[in-house]
């Protein structure tokens, strides 16, 4: 697929989803780009938001499987990747998979799960495959998890930890609507709701034959150092006790090269690292005990890091 091939593809598969979710074009993007990255997502915000059906607007115009998980305390890990059963007729065991095996997960309120549930996702989101009574099944190439929890209500909940954090390619906000979208919203569901009708624009392989064209995506080294330079900023800065890991330097390089497939380029530009930065690391720093005591917050800390560091010249 040509450059030009590839921004039509994504602004139509952007466009479908925002029959169902209005006004949320920059989350949207950023969702795609992290599963054209082959990522997944954290999503964090208040009920109610569309999440899920954010969610299921994706897997809708792809044409690809969703399953849904509600993760609760009483959640075992063989309740999401599957357990054998013995057939009495052929006297043998028998694989029967869990929701784990699909394209688009809905893992939602994982931290209501226990630790233990909770690690039962992590081979899979790593790995892309499963391992149930010492037997390994491999997963579809574009299982996608997309977690969802509420940052306000921690009752009864299980913080994921920072390894399992780290696994999130992004971690993203959708945030209430605007006055005028959350009124058009209210007025289109005042019948049915828009997920009924949305129809599926593309087949799944068109995701496949995108993320082949990304390593195609030039990264000048001058952008490999930028991006270093960020998350080095975040080790070194006084007001962090945890900085972000090797993975996120990783992720936040594979992350740029999918933007810029997103906007029809075939070079990462430093304004798409710059654009990235906080999605990539919110979730993998943590303020120290005095930066708290002081009020403030990760996404302060690293506001004023970004700003520090020197963009190189000739972004786009």
């Amino acid at each position: 697929m040509s450059a030009s091939d590839i921004l039509k593809t994504t602004q139509s598969i952007v466009a479908n989803i925002e029959h169902v979710i209005l006004g949320k074009t920059e989350p949207v993007n950023l969702l795609l780009c992290a599963w054209l990255a082959g990522g997944h997502v954290l999503l964090e915000d208040v009920p109610g938001t569309g999440k899920t059906m954010l969610a299921r607007a994706l897997a809708k115009t792809l044409e690809v499987d969703f399953k849904r998980i509600q993760f609760t305390p009483d959640l075992l890990p063989n309740d999401i990747l599957g357990t054998s059963i013995f057939h009495q007729a052929t006297g043998q065991f028998k694989f029967q998979p869990g929701p784990v095996f699909t394209t688009v997960l809905l893992a939602d309120e994982i931290n209501r799960a226990t630790p233990r549930t909770q690690s039962a996702l992590l081979e899979a989101m790593a790995e892309s495959q499963v391992t149930v009574d010492g037997r390994t099944t491999e997963l579809n190439p574009l299982f996608f998890v997309i977690a969802t929890q509420n940052p306000i209500e921690h009752q009864g909940t299980f913080p994921l930890p920072e390894a399992q954090m780290d696994r999130f390619m992004m971690r993203l906000s959708l945030g209430y609507p605007a006055r005028a979208q959350e009124i058009q919203m209210v007025k289109g569901q005042n019948i049915a709701h828009p997920i009924h009708a949305l129809k599926s624009i593309l087949p799944a392989e068109t995701i496949q034959r995108i993320r082949q064209v990304l390593p195609q995506v030039k990264v000048a080294d001058e952008v490999y150092a930028y991006a270093m330079d960020l998350v080095a900023s975040t080790r070194s800065c006084a007001d962090l006790k945890l900085g972000a890991s090797p993975r996120a330097t990783l992720m936040l390089i594979r992350a740029s090269q999918a933007m810029a497939l997103l906007q029809g380029k075939a070079y990462v530009s430093p304004s798409q690292v710059y654009r990235l930065a906080k999605p990539v690391l919110n979730h993998r720093v943590l303020p120290s005990g005095e930066a708290k005591l002081q009020g403030k917050t990760a996404d302060q800390i690293l506001t004023r890091l970004i700003s520090e560091i020197k963009v190189p010249t000739g972004s786009a």
